[in-house]
């Protein structure tokens, strides 16, 4: 912590935010429409706190993998930059090797038509509130963990881990045994994908690394996929969420269509390309219950060795044996056949998957998928692709937590033990600019992701039709 002209102590992150550009960069004032032309991979511009950073060459250095800094190329990209760091003072020593210019503070309204100034000075009102709710966060010490919260979440995890495990030895493989080991085992799991989540994000600890040991213990020992994937692909989803060509959540194509955009540039490239579909869209939302079993055992697990051999991560492999060691040793132990170990490994997979899809797409693909929007603020974007379910001491256990989804958006780093306490700071933040805050029942939460895909179903034939009749 460092002293303010104030007395007061400030963050890290405030320390980052007012850090002084040397003199040369002072001097290079650039312009948002030069930023804006470097907005590829191998020309990478993007501004931090009004200074302007050259990460070409940096980009494959990141430890966030280098997509992410494509995707704010020619960009803002203070708001996800706070986001997403926690150790600032690390970041701010090798930040400065980078810089190469200074933002005119007054070009962001320069040459705009006077609704345009409205609207930027609007999203720049926007951006200073959150920041500071942001420090008061920082300041009631929201983004702390509490240790005990996080030991008992993960005893509960290796507990019924385990217990399932020894019920398979001690009792064998016949039906009522098997069915106690299999509720273990899915339970286990669900919840292991809510904890390998937290540290995924880390949540617990301040240092990254020392998150990410624990991430690959949940992530591979527990739940037998890639630490480094999961959060390669799930950085992506946060930094642009529900933006098409951006989140790797909402590219499910050629199996679903979701938002209103997707379905109709779907039918676009149907028609031009005389190409079918597997089946027709219209009945995705009749499909999807049958995709929800399927992700964990199908889709995640090809996808995740696959990552693991593209991006040579073999110490991930080395996390993931233990648990295929145990569900096939102790499989084989209880049942003696190969076919009967698979079934019992394929039902848990099939289960957990279900629990986990239904819970993490009810809080996105239900709400706007949009192109890129280049100057919206982190409220904006966040708020657009983020709802939440109602909180109840079962809706936080089952879902996570993430049933505070917005706020989880926001503060990605904050443990979710604390997302209920910033919760009222967001929702006056939204009420002040008219930002849609939106809560559900859970149920509601979960029909209404059939209800959406049978509305994106429908957009996709009314255009594919109309294309076709054009012709």
């Amino acid at each position: 912590m460092g002293k303010g002209s104030n007395g007061n102590s400030v963050s890290a992150v405030e320390k980052f935010r007012l850090q002084t550009p040397s003199d040369s960069v002072v001097k290079n004032v650039i312009t948002w429409d030069e930023v804006a032309k470097h907005n590829t991979r191998n020309d990478c511009w993007i501004v931090v706190n009004s200074i302007v950073y050259n990460l070409s060459t940096f980009r494959k250095k990141h430890p966030g993998g280098s997509k992410i800094l494509e995707f704010y190329a020619g960009q803002d990209a203070t708001e996800v930059f706070n986001a997403f760091h926690k150790d600032f003072d690390r970041v701010a020593k090798y930040a400065k090797a980078y810089q190469i210019g200074q933002i005119d503070p007054n070009d962001a309204l320069r040459g705009r038509s006077e609704q345009e100034r409205e609207k930027v000075q609007k999203e720049l009102e926007i951006r200073e509130d959150f920041r500071k709710i942001q420090q008061i966060a920082l300041e009631k010490g929201f983004f702390n963990s509490n240790f005990t919260f996080f030991f008992l979440h993960s005893f509960q995890i290796v507990f019924f881990y385990l217990l399932g495990f020894y019920i398979q030895i001690k009792y064998g493989g016949d039906w009522i045994p098997t069915l106690c080991a299999l509720a273990c085992s899915v339970l286990a799991q669900g919840q292991a994908s809510w904890t390998q989540h937290d540290h995924g994000h880390s949540s617990l600890l301040r240092n990254p690394k020392h998150n990410r040991y624990i991430h690959m213990f949940f992530m591979g020992a527990i739940k037998g996929a890639s630490a480094d994937w999961w959060a390669f692909m799930h950085n992506l989803h946060h930094a642009k969420p529900n933006v098409i060509d951006k989140d790797p959540d909402c590219r499910l194509e050629p199996l679903f269509v979701v938002g209103e955009t997707n379905p109709k540039r779907r039918a676009e490239e149907n028609v031009k390309k005389n190409a079918k579909n597997l089946y027709p869209f219209t009945i995705q939302q009749y499909l999807f219950p049958i995709g929800a079993f399927l992700l964990f055992p199908t889709f995640f697990q090809i996808t995740t060795i696959r990552h693991i051999f593209r991006k040579k991560k073999y110490a991930d492999l080395v996390s993931m044996a233990p648990m295929f060691m145990l569900y096939f040793g102790c499989g084989y132990y209880a049942f003696g056949s190969v076919w009967k170990t698979l079934a019992y490994f394929f039902a848990s997979r099939l289960l957990e998957s279900a629990w986990f899809t239904w819970v993490s797409q009810c809080n996105h693909i239900v709400m706007d998928v949009h192109d890129d929007v280049a100057y919206e603020s982190w409220l904006h974007l966040q708020l657009r692709a983020t709802c939440n379910i109602e909180q109840s001491w079962f809706n936080d256990w089952f879902t996570g937590h993430l049933n505070f989804q917005i706020e989880h958006h926001l503060f990605p780093t904050m443990p979710r033990h604390n997302l209920y306490k910033i919760q009222p700071y967001v929702q006056s933040l939204c009420k002040k600019h008219n930002i849609k805050y939106v809560t559900k029942h859970l149920g509601e939460a979960f029909y209404d992701i059939l209800t959406s895909l049978e509305k994106s179903g429908q957009l996709w034939q009314e255009a594919y039709d109309e294309l076709k009749m054009s012709l």
